[in-house]
């Protein structure tokens, strides 16, 4: 009671006042009419909430398989770009053994062709040499020929020219005699 007078004093100042009679103030009826909601309101609103409910633990179930069935899908594409740069790397391998075997034929073939250009290139100077040669042998005869010829035709005169005859025609008869 003593709540109520202290309440009811202070509310003076505000100019709301509070009525401690229980049956006046119809408090009573109130608490009834309050009680009454509540137990008729109860079920309707619990069938509400646990409907509510039940949604709210469906949606949670269906999240957590979601998230399950990404965690698995993650794992799965993890795994298959871990294979993929396994893959990779093979290839990668793969192609720089490749490109060394290729270089390393084709500094082969360059080898292989600068020694057969060396050795034909020896050989054409060769052969350009012997032509070089002959053609000095020949020029060298063809003028030593020359030479002797007109030394022979200064040189010639009628005795040596019937000397020389004479002396063809003895070896002609030696050999016929053999």
């Amino acid at each position: 009671m003593k709540i109520f007078e202290i309440i009811a004093q202070s509310t003076l100042y505000f100019s709301i006042s509070f009525n401690s009679n229980f049956l006046e103030a119809n408090v009573l009826n109130i608490f009834l009419l309050l009680g009454g909601l509540i137990y008729v309101l109860k079920n309707f609103l619990g069938s509400i909430l646990s409907d509510r409910q039940s949604k709210v633990l469906f949606a949670i179930n269906e999240s957590e398989e979601r998230l399950q069935q990404a965690n698995i899908r993650l794992n799965e594409a993890e795994k298959q770009l871990a294979q993929t740069q396994v893959i990779i790397n093979q290839i990668i391998n793969e192609a720089e053994t490749t490109a060394k075997k290729v270089r390393e034929s084709i500094l082969e073939q360059g080898k292989s062709d600068i020694e057969k250009l060396t050795e034909s290139s020896k050989s054409s100077v060769k052969f350009a040499e012997s032509q070089v040669r002959l053609q000095i042998q020949q020029k060298i005869t063809s003028l030593a020929l020359k030479k002797v010829s007109s030394e022979l035709v200064n040189k010639m005169n009628p005795i040596m020219h019937s000397k020389i005859i004479d002396k063809n025609i003895m070896q002609l008869e030696g050999k016929a005699k053999l």
